[in-house]
């Protein structure tokens, strides 16, 4: 049984950690706010630039020849698997989910493909990829250490370059999407080949003049169609991380807080205890003398 001093010395370490949680707690829902807003603020523009692209596509008639990044090709063979997580832990099982999630893809797709290679955007991923034996065959650095458009361009002009001269032949990305302060999903999206909208009937009657004309838009749209889908993983992957954040350490402060209490009351239990035990050797010595 641990001594009065031990007890006592872990009561404050407890209560030590317990303060730590409580910061982050708040520091993290502080950051959860901004994130939320800012995941919202380019959904709209996002939406639309994927129905622009979709509509222009149909109604230009391209064919496979003409723009290959917009057609599924008949036989897969490599593929690229680009696992998206944070840079800094303490959030739950935010960044194992995709470990996991990716690993699950392996194994079950092991038969499907000739090749299957994964690239990393996040220091935890890669880490925990590495430690499953994973080769990893890029990691994506952010730019000071912030993820922003400039790193999802940068990907998505990479990653089109390779798929046009055929290193692989899909690419999909595993990332948190984020539905809620405490609610984050891991999800698998294909970014390329890209998944066009289906066309309304009710727009087909429509065409419009481009200037300049169809194909030099697509050419412009489809690579920023992409860098917009992955900035936009970004944003839910990071405010995931803040909801998971804010959410793990508001339990590691309620643990924290059990913990205290069950130590201090087996604290004041020895301390009688030692009480009683000299009250008793007083009272035994007194009737001895």
């Amino acid at each position: 049984m641990p001594s009065l001093r031990e007890t006592k010395n872990r009561i404050k370490a407890v209560k030590n950690t317990e303060k730590i949680t409580k910061a982050m707690k708040m520091v993290a829902a502080s950051k959860l706010k901004r994130a939320q807003e800012a995941v919202t603020k380019p959904r709209a523009f996002a939406s639309k630039l994927s129905h622009l692209m979709s509509s222009l596509s149909h109604r230009a008639e391209i064919t496979e020849g003409s723009h290959p990044l917009l057609f599924d090709r008949p036989h897969k063979k490599n593929v690229m698997l680009i696992a998206l997580t944070s840079d800094r832990g303490l959030c739950g099982a935010l960044n194992s989910s995709v470990v996991r999630m990716t690993q699950r893809f392996m194994v079950d797709h092991e038969d499907d493909y000739e090749r299957i290679d994964i690239s990393a955007i996040g220091k935890k991923g890669f880490e925990g990829l590495v430690r499953l034996g994973y080769a990893i065959a890029k990691k994506f650095e952010p730019h000071e250490k912030v993820y922003d458009f400039l790193l999802a361009r940068q990907i998505a002009e990479e990653m089109c370059t390779k798929f046009l001269a055929k290193d692989f032949d899909a690419v999909y990305l595993i990332y948190n999407q984020f539905k809620s302060a405490i609610t984050q999903e891991v999800v698998i999206d294909q970014l390329l080949p890209v998944v066009r909208e289906p066309l309304v009937t009710k727009d087909q009657p429509v065409d419009f003049i481009y200037e300049p004309n169809q194909m030099e838009l697509l050419d412009a749209l489809v690579p920023r169609h992409f860098a917009m889908r992955l900035y936009q993983a970004f944003l839910e992957s990071y405010a995931s991380e803040q909801g998971a954040r804010m959410t793990a350490m508001d339990n590691a402060t309620r643990n924290a807080k059990e913990m205290t209490e069950k130590l201090t009351l087996q604290y004041n239990r020895a301390r009688q205890a030692a009480i009683t035990k000299e009250l008793m050797e007083i009272i035994g010595g007194a009737e001895a003398l």
